[in-house]
């Protein structure tokens, strides 16, 4: 007997020892009588021919070590008897490229799906089935039929290693936290005014001058009070080998790393490398406290040939189809006060400031779709006109996505409203560790709908789905970012991909009970959820 649950999976249902706790919540599962219990002579089934699939299976034997203490053998599916966890791909075309189906019973667990990576998502569903409590050399699994697909293709988090730097250690274990909540976009933030954290082989000072810096404010300073730095110094890199390793880390759960390379603004720290990339020509440290600096990239061929060097060897190592440029924040004033800049202005036949950053982001365009790759920037490079393939990462509220879907671009939501995971998680601020400000608790994450509602449904295409920002002046340990992440990520994951019809808060609440144990079989920090 099985028991259909589309919407509310109410304890009241419940028809197994342990109640399926899933996140996100799955198109439809169905909740039978019995159990599944996975045991050391449990195997994993793949096709033989399949490496590919075959990784999968190592991964979830990784998974049940983590639980259970043990590892399950491999077999080739045509040797697959009772007792198994079966793993194959065939002809699902309703799953499309990233869904599963799950059917779990006494006999053993099947997972399809119509690619790889659909079976990915399905073994993270199945680590969602392990009990929390479980009992020793057994993992007790309940007896469920599941179909589910995400409803965004673009499910993403980012991390910012500039403002604070992070070891490739916990960039990868940032990586298999996004991975374990089904989430398939990593979004690296490697260059700042406090820090350039990408090696260049061309130019070497962008990282032994700016990944560096002398020491870091303390804390965040206050109006008419003397600013205070800690006097250490601070910074770090990665090498072109280590960020080939973190691709393929990624890649091997199915996440795409997409790089953001800051330009114009937000250059302090290459031009501290290479004053003559600025308007002033004067020589500069990377930057040591937080806010916006004036120092912005001037627009000389030199400076363009720079960047298009630097964006080709960051190119050759991020296969992702997409290179974020950032393009936000981009203060004008020292454009503004150039007279050089001025005549450029003028010579380009461009009416002001704001039409020469958009001159900026087309030429870099140009050059990027030239190398077979997607621009991407915050919704500022829409100001003066927009680049004609460019994607919108939306991030000053929703208006700027509504503005590029009308216009026909492709848009990430990603306001600051329901996304920025460096906001506090309780108005008690003296109760949480120091943040930026704002305040976005878990619930607000969650009430977040990332297609708007005045869109045409022709322009609802254009709204690739949802990706949450952890930004880290405040931020400074390992720890640190896990809390501000969790169980935030939670809400997010489900927003971008469960269906909006099947979303209820007080369901995914409770949820969020299972959901924090797992993090502490883990290891992984957290805000305790409130009463």
């Amino acid at each position: 007997m099985f028991v259909l649950l589309f919407n509310k999976c109410t304890q009241e249902n419940k028809t197994v020892s342990e109640f399926p706790s899933i996140i996100p919540a799955p198109v439809s599962m169905l909740i039978g009588k019995g159990q599944f219990t996975i045991t050391p002579q449990t195997q994993i089934a793949y096709p033989g021919e399949n490496s590919e699939i075959r990784k999968i299976g190592e991964y979830l034997n990784e998974l049940v070590n983590e639980y259970a203490g043990f590892y399950l053998s491999l077999i080739e599916l045509d040797n697959a008897g009772a007792n198994c966890i079966s793993l194959q791909t065939g002809d699902f075309p309703d799953l499309g490229q990233e869904g599963y189906n799950l059917k779990s019973s006494k006999k053993g667990v099947q997972i399809t799906a119509g690619q790889p990576n659909g079976l990915f998502y399905g073994i993270i569903t199945l680590w969602q089935l392990f009990p929390t409590n479980q009992v020793e050399n057994t993992l007790a699994i309940p007896a469920v039929e599941i179909m589910d697909k995400p409803r965004y293709k673009w499910r993403g988090a980012h991390l910012d290693v500039c403002r604070h730097f992070f070891s490739v250690e916990f960039v990868k274990k940032y990586i298999d936290i996004l991975a374990r909540h089904k989430l398939n976009m990593f979004h690296w933030h490697l260059t700042e005014d406090q820090g350039w954290r990408i090696e260049i082989n061309k130019y070497p000072l962008l990282t032994e001058v700016g990944a560096w810096r002398d020491e870091t404010v303390i804390g965040r300073p206050r109006r008419n009070t003397p600013v205070q730095f800690d006097g250490i110094r601070h910074g770090g890199f990665y090498t072109q080998d280590e960020i080939r390793d973190v691709i393929q880390y990624a890649a091997n759960r199915y996440i795409t790393v997409i790089p953001e390379i800051e330009m114009p603004g937000h250059a302090q720290a290459a031009i501290a490398a290479y004053p003559e990339l600025g308007c002033t020509g004067e020589k500069v440290s990377v930057r040591t406290t937080w806010g916006i600096s004036p120092y912005i990239y001037n627009v000389e061929d030199e400076t363009f040939e720079f960047l298009e060097n630097v964006l080709s060897e960051v190119i050759d190592l991020f296969p992702s189809q997409y290179i974020h440029i950032g393009g936000d924040e981009a203060r004008k004033d020292q454009w503004e006060a150039s007279k050089r800049i001025q005549q450029q202005i003028k010579d380009l036949g461009l009416q002001n400031e704001d039409e020469l950053q958009s001159y900026f982001i087309k030429r870099i365009e140009k050059f990027i779709n030239s190398k077979g790759k997607n621009l991407i920037g915050w919704d500022e490079i829409l100001e003066g006109g927009l680049a004609p393939n460019a994607t919108v990462m939306s991030w000053r509220g929703i208006s700027g996505g509504i503005e590029a879907a009308r216009e026909g671009h492709d848009v990430i939501m990603s306001p600051t409203t329901h996304c920025y995971f460096d906001y506090y998680q309780s108005q008690n601020r003296e109760q949480e560790p120091l943040a930026i400000g704002g305040y976005l608790p878990v619930d607000t994450v969650y009430a977040f709908e990332p297609t708007p509602a005045e869109l045409s449904e022709e322009e609802t295409k254009h709204i690739l789905g949802v990706q949450a920002n952890v930004w880290t002046e405040y931020i400074s340990t390992t720890e640190g970012v896990e809390y501000m992440l969790l169980p935030r990520l939670c809400a997010l994951s489900e927003i971008a991909w469960s269906p909006k019809e099947i979303r209820d808060w007080e369901d995914f609440r409770a949820r969020l009970n299972t959901q924090v144990k797992r993090y502490e079989t883990m290891g992984w920090n957290y805000r305790p959820l409130d009463e």
